[in-house]
């Protein structure tokens, strides 16, 4: 990924939303409710959205697009699709934000019935591995790999992205017989996916918010967190072992849209981790209230050679549109921290991890921050440059 461009570059995260009758498709192909749908059908229609939001990114300034993950009915279904080797169990209820549900339990309660899974195509189902795990997703990749790389050609777009997850987002053990042991595994196979997108000319992103995730778990004392960590990189760097540097970026968040948030690790507990991930440009939280004072960790933290930062600066979190101007000053004082070619804009996270029928942030809302986000950077580059 190309950084240093005499400007401040634009891009997102992957997730945006999906068209209302692409999800009837989805839902029917997924769960057997809705209207009938064939094959012919549902691709014609999948290959028409990517076209149509790669050309609206474009239209809103960015300069690294992705398909929004079109395809895929969540962050974490489309591993049940690609990956062999896992069973659902829907039976299982796992801990989830255990800090943040029990400070405001009566809060959570409605926000993830109505708001984070309330109007999915598909349930979320914890899975878990019970045999080897191996790659199964070849035709899927393949036709979301050639839907891109047509929509961004016809789009004219210079520069493309696509988002996989990270080992650590990829189910729960019981077959292995060590967490390291199945970190390893999993790698491997996601790895196949990982060279794929490399080798098709994207730019890879390797989704980890789990990593955060770990610095905020009350069930862990520092010594198990900085374990878990290593563990958690070791497992992303096995996976892209040999691959360019150049062409990896790496994201982590807190897996919360909106909420208090106020069990969230700061940056600078983190920051020592995601720099050991072997990518070019690194991705987080900075846009919300809770985070945006982190960009402080960098007065002491010093970026590697060769790296750049990717903070967001459009939240997830709020219908709120950032003003250009405060998004200007924003990367202007990361500029001012890191080096101005090392700076790329981003936003926090996606706005559609789930593929849903109403997303907490308004598509139109979306564009619009995206809209702001390419001025701001424009702003941001004549102060700069």
């Amino acid at each position: 990924m190309a950084h240093d461009s005499g400007r401040i570059l634009t891009t997102h995260v992957g997730s945006l939303p999906r068209p209302h009758d692409l999800l009837d498709m989805m839902k029917y192909r997924l769960t057997g409710e809705g209207e009938p749908v064939d094959d012919a059908a549902f691709e014609a229609r999948l290959s028409e959205a990517v076209s149509d939001c790669v050309k609206r990114q474009a239209a809103c300034g960015l300069d690294i697009v992705a398909d929004g993950e079109i395809s895929k009915p969540g962050f974490f279904v489309y591993i049940e699709e690609r990956l062999d080797g896992f069973e659902p169990r829907p039976d299982v209820k796992l801990p989830f934000f255990e800090a943040e549900t029990a400070a405001f339990p009566e809060y959570y309660e409605e926000y993830f019935a109505k708001a984070m899974f309330g109007g999915n195509v598909a349930p979320v189902v914890p899975m878990f591995c019970v045999g080897p795990v191996t790659y199964t997703g070849h035709q899927a990749l393949q036709r979301d790999l050639n839907n891109l790389r047509n929509a961004v050609d016809a789009a004219g777009c210079e520069s493309a992205f696509v988002p996989a997850t990270a080992p650590s987002g990829v189910g729960h053990n019981d077959y292995y017989k060590s967490e390291e042991e199945y970190f390893e595994a999993v790698g491997e196979a996601m790895r196949v996916e990982y060279q794929a997108i490399v080798e098709a000319g994207f730019d890879l992103q390797v989704d980890d918010p789990f990593l955060s995730d770990i610095f905020g778990n009350p069930a862990l004392d520092q010594k198990q967190r900085q374990r878990k960590a290593d563990m958690y990189v070791e497992g992303v760097n096995h996976a892209l072992r040999g691959m360019p540097e150049e062409k990896i970026r790496y994201h982590t968040c807190y897996g919360i849209n909106e909420g208090p948030r106020i069990h969230e690790a700061p940056l600078a507990e983190v920051i020592g981790h995601i720099l050991q991930v072997n990518a070019s440009v690194y991705s987080f939280e900075a846009a919300n209230p809770r985070h945006e004072h982190d960009y402080h960790v960098f007065e002491e933290t010093k970026l590697p050679d060769g790296k750049a930062i990717m903070p967001g600066i459009v939240t997830h979190a709020s219908n709120i549109v950032e003003h250009p101007e405060l998004i200007a000053e924003w990367l202007v004082r990361f500029a001012g921290l890191v080096g101005r070619e090392n700076v790329i804009a981003g936003a926090d996270c996606g706005f559609s991890s789930q593929a849903c029928y109403k997303t907490e942030v308004h598509p139109t809302v979306i564009w619009a921050k995206f809209e702001a986000m390419a001025e701001g950077a424009r702003i941001a580059s004549g102060k700069l440059w």
